[in-house]
């Protein structure tokens, strides 16, 4: 492929040649299906055109084990009642574990220092233990596994021996106050709760055992809790009422039995944020969550057997569930559990390094911190790395040209975005196409998405507006927990468009047939009646040197919207008016005159979820006099005070 000197970078020929995506494209070329180009909005094209041949060449291709069956949609003129591989038969747990030799499957490090590896032989022994274990314990298919984990392998030993069983999995990371988690496992009523002693974040060890009999207190449902060691072995004895992991799953035999269930059985239950209210139970399906996961691993991300995927999540968000999808690929995966930045602020880079990464993944806001602290890697040996990926909230231009010039210059640098409500990406990156500064590569294969304007229709390109799904998918999720009539469902994806996915991204496509995220559509803001999307401002705001991060809402003054913007200085002691200035004009010079905000001031940190995600719709309620329904979804609660108090504060 010829460069294109504004691009950050061009696929060349063996890389392409070499691709999953090439291969795919012979093949289908090979068949009468496809005539064979190297260029990736003609086969994404084709592949909306065609989505019964195209999901069914996925599943050859990433060669899933189980019954096809005869037919690859059943039809309804109802959006979501579209069922896919209707007839089909599949184990998730099966698909993951095809290899049993004594190379590493999962490699475990802690920022403590301590390591863990695992065979994928030994890692399919513990799998059929386990499963035997709940098998022993009387629990039947679709009963729910709730999980209060860090990262760490005997989580996944523990989702795989519960998604081989049939039962449905849910998991929180250890952050997770005991309101937030009972928020969330009293909704679906788990029989068991796998946890472990401790874990450790920016240099503190935190307890977690002492904050299970709170949540047992509350979860009745709950009648069995089984612990793991974060370490090698527990530091005290455990509390008697509790099952030791190892102990008990040693007295099982390896139950290879693999029983088949339909395409869409429940595999897990993920959670939306809950910053606006009780968290909503979002139930995936085990094919369906398979398909797309081998599709994006291999077509869009070119993994292949023995590869290294590691990407830096925690149990809590929808990356984790991705990530261990991985192991359908035959890849392994590198797990870090911790602080991003401890011991040291490079730590995960340093990681990828020395692990000899392939594949490693993170969030915008990382790179974001690692541009603001003015890290350079180029000399590290990054031999290895073929992609980078990122995803959290939009990357900014300068961000990915600060990858390009400080930690490899030749990576497939590919900024994905989708989310929990599909445990995937509507929008991602793929070998066949060039990466240009600030956007979102292209389309997922499969997946006919569009930008539709406030009235419904599509807009043309360079405008901006809603991203949204036109025709039925395989991660649609099967349904929300307790959600009588789907009316929760509904209201959430298909009350704005009529039969049509609104995903609540506003979005904006480029020449370059890319993507650009300009923030949640919720989140939106409207002075003048004019749509701004609020990444439009932070990608200038956070340019300056002496602003950490900023998140900008809009308050209801005088029957408009006035935009204020709330900002955390990185180096500077107080916001003068000077410096006020400075960023207003920086704002209206690269942005527009209606984008410059009503009013700046600083704050000393900003309201985040679990995740790490800033949350505009929180603080745009808090300003406005509103009620927020659920502070637990928040990791820095104490910080919404300031907003609260914001709000009562007479603007001139």
């Amino acid at each position: 492929m010829k460069k294109d000197p504004s691009s950050l970078w061009t696929p060349n020929e063996e890389i392409i040649n070499k691709s999953n995506l090439h291969i795919f494209c012979k093949n289908l070329h090979k068949k009468k299906l496809l005539t064979y180009k190297k260029n990736f909005k003609y086969l994404w094209n084709w592949s909306i055109k065609n989505p019964e041949t195209f999901w069914s060449e996925v599943w050859d291709f990433t060669k899933i084990k189980g019954i096809k069956g005869n037919k690859v949609l059943k039809k309804n003129r109802i959006f979501f009642k579209n069922i896919f591989f209707p007839n089909s038969k599949l184990n998730y747990t099966e698909n993951l574990l095809f290899k049993n030799n004594n190379e590493i499957a999962i490699n475990f490090f802690s920022e403590s220092g301590i390591e863990k590896k695992i065979t994928w032989k030994d890692l399919y022994q513990k799998v059929c233990k386990f499963s035997d274990f709940l098998n022993k314990i009387k629990l039947k298919e679709k009963d729910r596994v709730a999980a209060y984990v860090p990262n760490s392998i005997e989580t996944v030993i523990s989702f795989l021996g519960s998604s081989k069983n049939g039962l449905i999995w849910s998991s929180c990371s250890p952050d997770f106050g005991v309101q937030g988690v009972v928020d969330r496992f009293l909704q679906i009523k788990p029989k068991i709760l796998i946890t472990s002693d401790y874990y450790y974040y920016n240099g503190k060890k935190f307890n977690i055992l002492d904050k299970i009999p709170f949540i047992l207190k509350k979860v009745k449902s709950i009648k069995q809790v089984i612990v793991f060691p974060y370490g090698k072995n527990f530091e005290s004895s455990l509390n008697s009422k509790y099952i030791d992991f190892y102990s008990k799953i040693e007295e099982c035999k390896i139950d290879k039995e693999f029983k088949k269930f339909k395409f869409n059985h429940p595999l897990y239950i993920l959670y939306s944020s809950g910053t606006t209210g009780i968290p909503k139970c979002i139930t995936h399906g085990a094919g369906n969550v398979l398909l797309e996961h081998n599709k994006e691993f291999s077509l869009h991300c070119n993994i292949s057997s023995g590869d290294k995927i590691f990407y830096y999540t925690t149990t809590g968000w929808m990356m984790w569930n991705w990530l261990v999808g991985g192991l359908s690929s035959g890849a392994s995966l590198y797990l870090f559990d911790g602080s991003p930045t401890y011991p040291s602020k490079d730590i995960l880079i340093k990681f990828c390094s020395k692990e000899k990464i392939n594949f490693f993944g993170v969030s915008a806001k990382y790179i974001d911190f690692l541009k603001k602290e003015n890290f350079n890697f180029i000399n590290l040996d990054f031999s290895n790395l073929k992609t980078i990926t990122s995803t959290g909230s939009p990357l900014v231009k300068e961000s990915f040209e600060y990858v390009y010039k400080n930690i490899k210059k030749n990576v497939h640098l590919a900024s994905i975005s989708g989310g929990t409500d599909v445990v995937g990406c509507l929008v991602l990156g793929n070998i066949f196409s060039k990466v240009f500064s600030g956007e979102i590569q292209g389309e997922s294969l499969g997946l006919n998405i569009d930008i539709f304007n406030q009235k419904g229709k599509k807009v043309k390109l360079g405008n901006k507006g809603e991203l949204v799904v036109k025709k039925p998918f395989p991660t649609m999720p099967i349904k929300f927990w307790n959600d009588y009539g789907d009316r929760k469902f509904k209201k959430t994806y298909f009350s704005k468009y009529k039969n049509i996915w609104y995903h609540g991204d506003y979005v904006e496509k480029t020449k370059n047939n890319g993507y650009i995220i300009l923030g949640r559509s919720d989140a939106t803001l409207n002075p003048g009646g004019v749509r701004i999307g609020t990444s439009e401002i932070y990608r200038e705001v956070e340019k300056i040197k002496f602003i950490r991060e900023s998140i900008a809402v809009g308050k209801d003054i005088d029957n408009d919207v006035k935009i204020l913007l709330f900002v955390v200085l990185n180096i500077k002691n107080k916001l003068d008016e000077k410096d006020i200035e400075f960023i207003k004009k920086k704002i209206k010079n690269n942005c527009s005159p209606k984008h410059v905000p009503y009013k700046i001031v600083q704050v000393q940190e900003i309201p985040r979820t679990k995740n790490g995600k800033i949350v505009e719709l929180a603080v745009k309620k808090a300003i406005n006099g509103e009620k927020i329904e659920n502070l637990n979804a928040l990791s820095n609660p104490k910080s919404i005070k300031f907003f609260e108090k914001f709000s009562k504060y007479i603007i001139e």
